[in-house]
């Protein structure tokens, strides 16, 4: 009797199936079975397609997809359709990939089985709507997982989390591949220190993870019986763990081997085609979260080297002053970008020998590689500069010209277009500090102005004259500005990623720092640093030396120094004091917010208003009728009952203001008027070349307990 005859008694057919020719040739059995006259047939592809559910026929390209490429058998339940539409019957396939170079034929069997009736369970089959629901939702959710996870650490503590539909593992390894050698890279359902024999095992050792490693291909072992009959040598190894099944399954990144992953089951497993497809994707989207993680692992290795080869590090404490400073790069690439901070101690001798230092604060343009190699070389730069003497205005000036000359080698590749290419600016801020007399000299290249701290808690904002970022124009003029540190007030520096993240602008960022500088306690500026950082990213976000969680909109480099004093500081007056000169006319609304943030608890708002414009007033004045700058000094003191705000704006002209009677229509003339009305106190004194003109405001109510 023929071999056909017989199958064809118990309803099993015979196919071919020619992936190179796209032909499928059946035998009477199978015609029949597909709905086709019981006679051989040779059909193409999509004939014999059109005969299977479409919904059963993807399920099938994917269950043949793994089976040639683990050389296994390809098996999945399959209903046949009429030319209506309508189900005729299930048969169930299990073929055999036979591969020839690029190309397989699939040979196997085609045999009907019985639908279950409703209510009735029927056998296993990958196939079932439910599990494949399951299925999709689980691979969902894992795929997700692990596209999340950023760390090696994380991609494995999601691994041995998922829980797979109906067959999840109770213990899983990663072997990963150094040189000839195995590795762990981690595991999970096995104590510490069981991973010690796997551990740096010869990929020749006959071990299952070594083999799939050496051939590419996964191994199931769905018994004890099989392991021990297919790996003898390293059974007693597998055996104390009392598993009943293992799934190991190459993890293939770019076509290339890095590893496998192996899935441990207390429970039998056979391994259905289904089972093996769920297990294989998984390991693919495990070995590309491995992948990527190593790769972010690497480049923060790399950031967190350059961070501390280009981060100075401030040293031992200066007496007289407490420093503190923080960096956080931007999230995204390479964890390293243009902000930077510095602290140069200067020469002594050449201003009488007083103690010095300078403090350096910057942001070169963007964020990559080449932003930080510029930053370094404008940081040696301006530390070179600094330590020749030179005075904050030609140190800057000094550095413009070099970033400037380093940027002309970038101009022909402006002109094609080259990838990052183009000239790069950088803001600048440059203190040049006193440390006996708390005079600060600072110079400022399109940088964000410094902000003091007072004893008292008021945080002003101090406008310093600036120029042009640095090179932008080789020959750039950067005036100085001079303001006075007090014992026991607090210079705040920064680049414009502490003011500027979260949706913020300048001015609106500002305010949320200064309310930050204003509520803190105490005196450590450790403390202070950390909490303006956490106040923007939130807890953990200072630290340079880890993974940062969230994303960072820009880097962030901020800078404090405190002076302090030698006993403990009294109430002393709040004091600003600024130059607003001929030329620069819009800095009188600079000298007006200097006033608003002085009196930022003043009790009267209508006295703050009356002295605002008065100060207006003022200063206005000396820009119109003198051809010199006029200097303005604003002071808070607590007078016998209450506090008392003393302003006064000095200029280099003789001559004496008058007061006039101006018409209803004048636009000018009513300055000492409006003083007269408003001022509880004025007046105008000559002092040597020049003279001042002041007022005085005495509040009602003063805060309590801020006079003696």
């Amino acid at each position: 009797m023929r071999t056909e005859d017989v199958l064809a008694a118990i309803a099993t057919g015979l196919w071919r199936w020619d992936n190179a020719s796209g032909i499928v040739s059946l035998d009477a059995e199978a015609a029949r079975l597909l709905g086709l006259p019981a006679e051989p047939a040779r059909l193409t592809e999509a004939a014999v397609r059109s005969r299977f559910h479409p919904v059963d026929w993807n399920e099938i390209d994917g269950v043949v997809s793994l089976a040639v490429a683990e050389g296994t058998l390809a098996e999945a339940r399959l209903r046949i359709m009429d030319e209506r539409g309508r189900v005729l019957r299930t048969v169930r396939s299990r073929s055999k990939p036979l591969v020839e170079g690029g190309d397989y034929q699939l040979v196997g069997t085609l045999q009907e089985v019985a639908d279950p009736q409703p209510g009735t369970a029927g056998p296993h089959t990958p196939i079932t709507g439910d599990w494949r629901r399951s299925r999709e939702a689980f691979l969902l959710d894992a795929g997700r997982a692990l596209a999340e996870a950023r760390s090696t650490a994380e991609v494995l503590r999601v691994a041995a989390s998922l829980s797979m539909p109906g067959f999840s593992p109770d213990g899983l390894a990663v072997f990963g591949v150094s040189g000839e050698r195995l590795t762990v890279i981690g595991h999970h359902g096995q104590r510490d220190g069981d991973e010690g024999p796997f551990t740096s095992m010869s990929l020749a050792t006959d071990y299952p993870a070594a083999e799939v490693v050496r051939t590419g291909r996964a191994i199931y072992l769905p018994s004890p019986e099989e392991y021990r009959r297919r790996f003898p040598t390293t059974w007693p190894l597998a055996e104390q763990f009392e598993r009943q099944s293992w799934a190991f399954v190459p993890l293939v990144v770019a076509g290339r081997t890095m590893g496998a992953w192996m899935a441990a089951f207390k429970h039998p497993v056979a391994f259905t085609p289904d089972e093996r497809s769920v297990l294989t994707t998984v390991a693919r989207m495990l070995a590309q979260a491995l992948a990527r993680a190593g790769v972010a692992e690497s480049e923060r290795e790399l950031s967190l080297g350059l961070q501390r080869t280009m981060m100075p590090v401030l040293g031992p404490g200066i007496p007289g002053i407490q420093v503190a400073a923080r960096y956080v790069p931007t999230g995204g690439g390479l964890q390293v970008g243009g902000d930077w901070y510095d602290m140069i101690r200067l020469p002594g001798g050449r201003r009488g020998g007083a103690g010095r230092i300078a403090l350096v604060i910057g942001d070169v343009q963007g964020h990559d590689v080449r932003a930080a190699a510029l930053m370094g070389q404008l940081r040696i730069a301006l530390r070179a500069y600094a330590s020749e003497g030179h005075r904050p205005d030609a140190v800057l000036s000094r550095a413009s010209r070099f970033l400037y000359g380093v940027n002309d080698g970038y101009g022909a590749e402006t002109e094609t277009g080259g990838p990052g290419a183009g000239p790069r600016f950088a803001t600048c801020l440059y203190l040049e500090v006193d440390l006996e007399t708390g005079t600060v000299d600072i110079a400022r290249a399109g940088h964000p102005d410094p902000a003091v701290r007072m004893v008292d808690g008021t945080v002003l904002l101090r406008p310093t004259a600036g120029g042009l970022p640095l090179g932008i124009d080789a020959d750039t003029d950067y005036p100085t500005t001079r303001l006075t540190l007090e014992p026991g007030e607090t210079l705040m520096i920064c680049t414009d990623g502490l003011l500027e993240t979260g949706g913020h602008d300048l001015d609106s960022g500002w305010e949320r720092v200064r309310r930050i500088l204003e509520e803190h306690r105490g005196d450590d500026l450790e403390e202070l640093a950390d909490t303006l950082v956490e106040a923007v990213h939130g807890p953990g976000s200072h630290h340079t030396t880890g993974p940062l969680a969230d994303r960072r909109e820009d880097d962030i480099a901020v800078l404090l120094l405190s002076r302090r004093p030698a006993t403990p500081v009294r109430q002393t007056p709040r004091r600003t004091l600024m130059t607003i000169a001929q030329a620069e006319p819009e800095r009188i609304a600079e000298a007006r917010e200097q006033v608003r943030q002085l009196l930022h608890d003043w009790t009267d708002a209508e006295q703050l208003d009356s002295a605002v414009l008065m100060v207006s007033e003022m200063v206005t004045n000396v820009l119109v009728h003198t051809d010199g700058d006029a200097l303005l000094t604003a002071e808070v003191a607590c007078g016998e009952k209450a506090r008392r705000l003393r302003v006064e704006v000095s200029d280099a002209s003789d001559e004496l203001p008058h007061r006039r009677q101006p018409g209803e229509m004048a636009s000018s003339g009513r300055g000492l008027v409006l003083m007269e009305m408003l001022a509880d106190a004025w007046g105008v004194e000559p002092r040597g070349e020049g003279k001042t003109i002041w007022f005085e405001l005495r509040e009602p109510t003063g805060p309590e307990g801020c006079c003696g």
